[in-house]
């Protein structure tokens, strides 16, 4: 009765749309400055809030970590530069898993949903919002660091809030994180002005021998890009805005490019603000590096740091859940099509047409993340797990100049771009595993290839036992939540 009437509202809503002179269709509106805006809104999240002091700790000198900050920038352009190239060959919505189907074929690319369901999406919601209790609680803790089970307690209570906001209202959502994302970019830069104030008036000295350490180490260098990236993550996923964009193929490159090096300038930009009022020592030491610095600059005025940062690492938690629940609708359609996920939590809820399922799904997920996870062995377990799945797409690309030479490629790049970045992609995959081995590599690993028992168990022999009890338990999970299949391909 729910779904009928819900039916019914949506082709009523058609009926009257029909009558209007204007096309329902995406306007290309956006100049080459709105696309650098986006970018830059996109990428800019909590990360460069998290990933100085952990940079720095595997580089162990300011000079190497600023180096490794604008190498990861440089990466990132050019990963998405090579994702620009595949979105506008391969159209179909769904990330990356389309690109591994055409490429690979079904295997990879059920890997990647099952990676991005249980591995990439919720690790991210998790380290963000531990991110954000840490900043929290920091104030009230002065000189030392505070316990860990204040830290998770407020992150749940982060998550908990976060997920029902986003399950029950799309206008909610949206609003809270317009007003986030302007906090965001206010302590960007009033961190980089302060910073460079404090420069001109001559304060050099942590500069001083700065590539003064001990001889870095292959696997050193890996974590460091690893955390570095983190700050970056964000960067494949800028080819959503080509139907938008005037001139495209021409602009999306170009606004790639402009939009990724501002923000490895904004990057290094803060990072040099920080060593202006501390050494490589007293960074290390600090439980939460921007409260430290506005202790320091902006006291008595100092309370507004931690303010900022916790506001805009809790939008950054926020657009995790809102985008993560909607892409994972266009993912888990795209995959149930091919009998790779279960179909529910692709559904929408009746009354308040959210990705329910997937919300709630994300907020559990993260919630046990949270329990025996720290931010360090999150971002290591995220990123180990990201860019596999970076490189193999990437890996795919180039395959794909050989094998589909049909395809139509509005934007394409010099092959060793490519090249570079898989090879990149390898080197940041391998490295900590053979030089710095640790559990949370191990478990990812082990993660991803339990996927194939489910593969092989759901989706390849098909089992009567296994849809036996999928189909009765999507039954259930939809009369509970009341939930519907979405009308049309989420396109």
């Amino acid at each position: 009765m729910e779904e009928a009437n819900l039916r019914k509202r949506r082709e009523e809503e058609k009926s009257i749309q029909s009558n209007e002179p204007k096309t329902t269709n995406l306007q290309k509106e956006l100049g080459l400055f709105s696309g650098i805006c986006i970018i830059v809104g996109t990428i800019i999240g909590s990360g460069i809030f998290i990933s100085p002091k952990s940079v720095l700790s595997n580089t162990e000198a300011v000079g190497p970590s600023l180096i490794v900050w604008a190498a990861c920038g440089i990466l990132a352009t050019l990963g998405a530069l090579c994702f620009a190239e595949l979105g506008t060959m391969i159209t179909k919505s769904g990330g990356e898993y389309p690109y591994l189907m055409e490429a690979f074929g079904p295997i990879p690319a059920y890997l990647f949903s099952w990676t991005s369901l249980f591995v990439t999406k919720p690790s991210s919601f998790a380290i963000i919002c531990l991110s954000f209790s840490e900043y929290v609680s920091a104030p009230f803790y002065s000189g030392c660091n505070p316990p860990q089970i204040v830290v998770k307690c407020l992150a749940a209570a982060a998550i908990l809030l976060i997920t029902i906001v986003n399950a029950l209202s799309v206008r909610l959502g949206s609003y809270v994180q317009n007003v986030f994302t302007a906090a965001k970019l206010v302590i960007v830069a009033i961190i980089i002005i302060s910073g460079l104030v404090l420069l001109a008036q001559g304060n050099t000295r942590n500069f001083e021998n700065s590539f003064e350490g001990p001889k870095l180490s292959v696997g050193a260098i890996s974590l460091a890009f690893y955390n570095g990236l983190w700050a970056y993550d964000g960067w494949n996923q800028l080819n959503y805005i080509t139907e938008e964009l005037k001139n495209p193929f021409r602009n999306l490159p170009l606004a790639i490019i402009i939009g990724i090096l501002l923000v490895t300038g904004c990057y290094i930009l803060m990072n040099v603000s920080y060593f202006t009022v501390m050494t490589a020592t007293e960074l290390l030491q600090s439980q939460a590096v921007a409260v430290t610095f506005g202790d320091r600059v902006l006291y008595p005025a100092s309370w507004v740091v931690p303010l900022f940062v916790a506001i805009s690492t809790i939008g950054a938690a926020n657009g995790t859940c809102f985008t993560s629940g909607r892409t994972q609708i266009r993912l888990v359609y795209v995959a149930s099509r091919e009998g790779h996920m279960l179909k529910v939590l692709s559904y929408v809820s009746v009354k308040h047409l959210t990705p329910a399922p997937a919300i709630i799904f994300y907020g559990i997920i993260t919630t046990i993340y949270i329990i025996p996870g720290d931010i360090n062995s999150l971002v290591n377990y995220f990123s180990f797990a990201a860019w596999l799945f970076y490189g193999l797409t990437i890996f795919g690309l180039i395959v794909m100049r050989f094998t589909r030479k049909e395809l139509e490629r509005p934007i394409k790049v010099p092959i060793f771009i490519p090249i570079l970045v898989t090879l990149l992609s390898v080197f940041l995959v391998l490295a900590p595993i053979i030089t710095q081995p640790a559990w949370e590599y191990l478990y990812c690993v082990l993660f991803i290839l339990s996927g194939l028992l489910f593969y092989f168990l759901f989706v390849h022999y098909k089992f009567r036992w296994a849809q036996k009890i999928s189909r009765p338990l999507t039954m259930h999970l939809q009369m509970l939540m009341e939930v519907v299949p979405p009308e049309e391909a989420p396109e």
